[in-house]
């Protein structure tokens, strides 16, 4: 397969990386660049400004506000995003639960639901695991009992990324005890303003509050807020990961990754009068990490090659392949922030967690980058747990390639 892009996608690139460069604020890609906790405020108003673009929804149809682009233009837009240091936006609407309604959902449901999320009007968040259905997500225990015209829902969802800042809750809930645990389970949306919900903050490794634990106690939902066939909900829940799971597809956050460890240990960090990269055994896990990222690169351009010729990223079309993008990309990606940490290394360990608030403006204990260097080597930990644990990817892959029951 011809892996190099043809003159029109290059030219794309282009248009993508110029814009990038000029809508970027300075103030959040040094936010990111350094690891600074981003406000609500923050990646909202970025979802406005790339909604003003047109380009909030690449995976989206036209016809529901989508950009209209190829595959190959998406993965272009998700690298080039990563490459410029842009915040991430929350993704559980956009990227997850807005397919989901596009290709399950009434017209009704579609109407009412994707304008706000399109505008970044209504954020969402996603009520999978439960304390004792993580990456066994089928055991889950969160009932919902059908009273009338309404889901009475009770039990507990951890994890829930952003739950603190959202307006809606996909979740999963148990909707009949009979026959196997993958059945009787219903995908349904939760207003957050509902009264029983109750919303408690977790604490990560890194001291950042980005997930919660969510209580749901006699929780009233409209039973038409439920997407698809009541008690069918476990084959949307596959759908809605495997598009989780593969995130675009593009390595651009790995890339950038990368290439401030190559800065790091090229200019920064001086070993015996010598920058850290001249260090043999120190090059050498550069280039096997480099190497390892060009390979992950070239299986997700044979995938989009493949997959262009269905035009779209289904579940069903995309295969094992998005539990190979996920547990690659996800070691990948510890591995680069362990190296970094290996990299600056003394200046790694001081404990500056104000210095990834808002407002912090006293100086930094060695280089500005280290502050949020081992935060963000202990938080990205959770990659390779979250979307169904790399353990789990494995017998999913072993089961699809090998026979294996």
């Amino acid at each position: 397969m011809d892996m190099s892009f043809s003159a029109e996608d290059a030219a794309f690139r282009a248009e993508v990386r110029r814009y990038l460069a000029e809508a970027t604020p300075p103030r959040l890609k040094y936010k990111v660049e350094n690891g600074i906790e981003m406000q609500r405020d923050d990646v909202v108003g970025w979802h406005k400004t790339l909604h003003k673009k047109g380009w909030v929804a690449p995976n989206w149809p036209a016809e529901y506000g989508g950009p209209g682009w190829s595959l190959t233009q998406k993965y272009i837009y998700d690298e080039e995003l990563g490459l410029a240091g842009a915040p991430r936006l929350v993704v559980f609407g956009i990227n997850m639960c807005g397919p989901v309604l596009i290709g399950f959902g009434t017209e009704a449901q579609k109407q009412k639901f994707l304008p706000p999320m399109l505008s970044g009007e209504h954020i969402w968040c996603q009520g999978y695991s439960e304390p004792e259905a993580g990456s066994d997500l089928a055991s889950l225990r969160t009932m919902a009992v059908r009273e009338g015209d309404e889901w009475v829902i009770n039990g507990v969802k951890t994890w829930t990324t952003k739950a603190h800042w959202s307006d809606w809750c996909f979740l999963l809930a148990r909707t009949s005890t009979e026959g196997r645990k993958q059945e009787g389970i219903s995908f349904i949306l939760v207003d957050l303003k509902t009264p029983g919900i109750e919303i408690r903050p977790i604490y990560l490794l890194d001291g950042l509050h980005e997930t919660n634990m969510v209580y749901f106690t006699d929780v009233r939902v409209p039973v038409e807020n439920t997407v698809g066939e009541i008690h069918k909900g476990w084959s949307i829940g596959k759908y809605l990961l495997a598009h989780e799971r593969m995130s675009g597809g593009s390595l651009g956050h790995q890339k950038t990754l990368l290439r401030q460890l190559k800065q790091i240990a090229g200019q920064d960090e001086v070993v015996g009068g010598k920058p850290l990269a001249k260090d043999p055994a120190f090059a050498q896990k550069i280039a096997t990490i480099e190497l390892e990222l060009r390979t992950l690169e070239a299986f997700n351009m044979r995938a989009i090659d493949k997959f262009s010729k269905d035009g779209e990223l289904g579940s069903k079309a995309l295969g094992v392949e998005a539990n190979i993008f996920k547990m690659r990309s996800t070691e990948i990606h510890q591995r680069l922030t362990e190296l970094k940490v290996e990299a600056i290394g003394q200046y790694a360990m001081p404990n500056q967690m104000a210095a990834l608030k808002e407002g912090w403006n006293e100086p930094a204990v060695g280089a500005e980058y280290a502050n949020g260097c081992m935060p963000a080597y202990l938080h990205f930990r959770k990659l390779s747990i979250y979307s169904g644990s790399n353990e789990i990817q494995h017998d999913i892959i072993a089961k699809a390639h090998l026979g294996l029951k």
